[in-house]
């Protein structure tokens, strides 16, 4: 019987330790946002989408889970929903960010038609119709034909490899195929808009985020149908961790060496690009 073991498999342990560090330093990256909520660079480009990325965030590298041990129907059901779910959300959050700097840079003209986007509800709508697709597809696959446990006698002599079937290859990628249209529309969207003014400059750190998610799920799919067994579970809980460290990384310590030891930078001005005179 093979799969990725807590009492056999070392690989089980290594995933868990990174796993619960990530989580321990999204809550920390968490907690130090909702300390400083109303210094300037918390609240420039909407703190509730910071605290909505940094949860589902959480709940990524806590999926991590569900990839241990012995998989059955339930964990294998759970399992490749779960992060489709998750990340969609983080991703259109994300997205919903680089629409705000975009809307927020164009209202600045006099008169411009763009103020009447310029409304609280816009975000938030971003994100529930963009995590509202990919659930329904979820919930799509999991009544059609839905994962399942499966033993695998075929690809090694002598070896009973207990694993997941996705069900459906279908919706399956077709989960994949949304989550990376998602990503690829916010990469393009936040590269064009990275040169606005310093006041709007976290498209920087949503552009650099999404070419490190970008790049791990393009490499781990052929690493993915390449290999068999733990392997290939080793191989997606990978890219899961990969890719919601990339995210954490690159969208939010820049603004936690700023609030932590750079304060004199966390002032209006210095967001705006002003110099004092």
């Amino acid at each position: 019987m093979e799969f990725i073991s807590y009492q056999n498999d070392t690989i089980a342990s290594a995933f868990s330790c990174v796993s619960v560090f990530g989580c321990i330093v999204t809550v920390f990256i968490f907690g130090i946002f909702t300390s400083y909520r109303d210094t300037p660079i918390v609240k420039a480009n909407n703190r509730n989408l910071s605290y909505l990325l940094l949860v589902s965030i959480i709940l990524s590298f806590l999926s991590v889970f569900l990839f241990l041990g012995r998989p059955n129907d339930v964990t294998c059901r759970l399992r490749e929903t779960s992060f489709g779910i998750f990340f969609s959300v983080a991703v259109s959050s994300l997205l919903a960010k680089t629409v705000m700097v975009c809307v927020a840079f164009k209202s600045t003209k006099p008169g411009s038609p763009w103020r009447k986007w310029l409304s609280v509800k816009l975000p938030y709508t971003i994100v529930s119709l963009c995590s509202s697709f990919q659930a329904l597809i979820c919930i799509i696959w999991l009544s059609i034909s839905p994962p399942f446990q499966d033993l695998d006698t075929d690809s090694y002599p002598g070896k009973i490899i207990i694993q997941c079937n996705e069900g459906s290859d279908i919706w399956f990628y077709s989960m994949l195929g949304y989550l990376g249209l998602l990503a690829a529309v916010s990469l393009v969207l936040a590269f064009m808009v990275r040169t606005l003014p310093d006041s709007f400059n976290e498209a920087k750190y949503i552009t650099f985020s999404m070419l490190v998610f970008c790049s791990v799920w393009i490499s781990m799919i052929p690493a993915y149908l390449s290999t068999r067994g733990k392997n290939m579970v080793a191989v997606e809980i990978f890219a899961v961790m990969a890719s919601s460290a990339g995210l954490l990384g690159c969208v939010f310590f820049p603004k936690c060496f700023i609030i932590l030891f750079k304060s004199e930078m966390n002032r209006k001005a210095d967001l705006l690009g002003k110099r004092e005179n």
